[in-house]
C-alpha cells in the first residue's frame, strides 16, 4: 500500500447520472425486489460550499442511496448549475460517472493527486464530512471520488 495514494483500495460507492431519480430508483427497486429510498437534494450552497474547476458553484444534485451488501450505489440528478454531474450528464448521458472511496486526511489525498497529474474537479462538504471528484478519466476511464467522513 506504500505507493497507492489513496491508502486505500476498496470501492465503497458507484455513481450513476440520471435525468429522473424517481424513474430510476423504482427501477431498480423493482429489479431488485427492495424498497424504492427516498431521494434528497445535497444541501445548500453555504453549508456545501461547492467549488467545481476552481470557482464556487451553487449546484446541488438530488440524490438516492441503495445499500448493496458491501457497495453502496448513488443515483445522481443534478440541477442545471455548472458540476461534473451537470457537465457529464450533458456530454456522456446518463450512466456511469464515479466509484468512491472512504479516505483520511482529504486535503492531503487531493494534493498527492494533483502533483501526480490527476486534479480536483469539485469538491464539497455535506452533513457529516466532505467529498471532492479527481480526474482520472484520462488514465483510469473513470472518475474517482474521494469521501471522508468525520469521526
Amino acid at each position: 500500500m506504500d505507493n497507492n495514494l489513496l491508502g486505500n483500495n476498496v470501492i465503497t460507492q458507484i455513481g450513476l447520472l440520471v435525468h429522473d431519480i424517481e424513474k430510476t430508483s423504482q427501477a431498480y427497486a423493482d429489479f431488485f425486489g427492495i424498497d424504492k429510498p427516498n431521494w434528497f437534494w445535497t444541501d445548500a450552497a453555504d453549508v456545501a460550499q461547492t467549488e467545481y474547476r476552481g470557482a464556487p458553484s451553487e449546484a446541488r444534485a438530488k440524490l438516492a442511496f441503495f445499500d448493496m451488501g458491501s457497495l453502496q450505489l448513488e443515483l445522481i440528478e443534478p440541477d442545471d448549475q455548472p458540476s461534473t454531474w451537470r457537465e457529464s450528464l450533458d456530454r456522456d448521458g446518463e450512466g456511469f460517472h464515479h466509484i468512491a472511496f472512504a479516505i483520511d486526511g482529504m486535503k492531503d489525498k487531493v494534493a498527492a493527486l494533483g502533483r501526480s497529474g490527476l486534479p480536483l474537479l469539485q469538491k464539497g462538504e455535506y452533513t457529516g464530512g466532505r467529498y471532492a471528484y479527481v480526474d482520472t478519466l484520462k488514465d483510469l476511464k473513470v472518475l474517482i471520488e474521494l469521501l471522508e467522513n468525520d469521526r
